[in-house]
């Protein structure tokens, strides 16, 4: 193919969300608050959450199964498995060893990664980068958390933003043409110094702590609007495109403010972002998945549709990716 290029195509999607759905009237049953009171700060109106079943290994083997689906491809084929996740089955085995079990993936090396909500911007980046090198043909991404099980629900403030759930996507190597489909670029950052306004106080290696999830939301908030923000002009810049170019824009499904607000910064209009965070919740890394798989399912991203995707999560990580569907 002429004036060709090798890039990481997105040939299947998938989603999986827990049974279980519990509205803002039934938290406000388990703790101090009201459905008004979450809808006016966060935009979420309800959000599912596991049964003891539904641990992040089987909801992401649930939506890596149905992108495989949709790529036509059998589970043979894949040769990576990048799983993006917080609340993983056990320290070790990596949580995606477990989702290549269930899959049946034999060919797959497979791996855990830990970048909170920026889970899957990172899983997709790196991706990229090994199906640009050549390492491989086909590989799944997956996000999967269960962030029911480290909710602190005396922290009115905090358990009511989170949501269970999983989404996956296969990047295939393809040559395309330089307009063609694709992951265009991805960009990446972290910032330790602030790893003390989102965390879990937890771990293997601190007995002590109560493993519950942490945030100064006020501190979190400041952050977010405008780390998104430079992310995104960071990916347009590095493509040479603008706002207006972009067909829709993807982001972390945390609160409708920080939604909006990078909305606004970027000048693109409400019918142009896609917005799950009210009946998804905040799921973490499995957020940006679910709601492109869910765009893509009811029709309203096309293929050729020029999507950014854009997250930030705890340590803090952020990041921003370009793609063409």
């Amino acid at each position: 193919m002429a004036d060709s290029v090798q890039r990481a195509v997105l040939t299947g999607i998938g989603g999986y969300l827990p049974e279980t759905v519990v509205t803002n009237d039934e938290m406000s049953r388990r703790v101090d608050t009201s459905d008004q009171w979450i809808v006016e700060r966060t935009g979420i109106r309800q959000r599912h959450f596991a049964a003891a079943h539904e641990s992040a290994s089987f909801m992401g083997a649930s939506a890596a199964r149905a992108a495989l689906a949709m790529a036509g491809l059998p589970a043979e084929s894949v040769g990576a498995i990048i799983l993006a996740t917080s609340t993983p089955d056990q320290a070790f085995p990596a949580t995606a060893v477990h989702v290549q079990a269930a899959l049946g993936a034999v060919n797959a090396f497979a791996f855990d990664l830990a970048a909170a909500c920026s889970g899957f911007i990172y899983g997709l980046s790196v991706a990229d980068a090994m199906i640009r090198a050549g390492q491989v043909q086909h590989v799944l991404v997956i996000g999967a958390e269960v962030y029911s099980r480290i909710l602190d629900f005396s922290d009115r403030g905090t358990c009511v933003l989170f949501g269970d759930g999983a989404g996956a996507v296969l990047l295939s190597s393809r040559h395309v043409s330089v307009d063609g489909p694709g992951v265009l670029s991805t960009h990446l950052h972290a910032d330790g110094r602030l790893a003390d306004i989102l965390y879990v106080d937890g771990a293997v290696g601190r007995p002590e702590a109560s493993g519950f999830l942490r945030m100064n939301g006020r501190e979190v908030f400041r952050h977010a609007v405008t780390l998104l923000a430079a992310a995104v002009s960071e990916a347009l810049a590095a493509n040479n495109l603008t706002a207006q170019d972009v067909d829709w824009l993807v982001p972390h499904q945390a609160n409708r403010r920080i939604i909006d607000g990078v909305g606004r910064k970027l000048g693109l209009p409400p019918d142009r972002v896609v917005v799950t965070v009210d009946a998804h919740a905040n799921t973490s890394a499995a957020s940006i998945p679910l709601a492109l798989a869910q765009a893509m399912a009811d029709g309203r991203i096309k293929p050729g549709a020029l999507v950014l995707l854009e997250a930030l999560g705890g340590g803090l990580t952020w990041g921003s990716a370009l793609l063409r569907i």
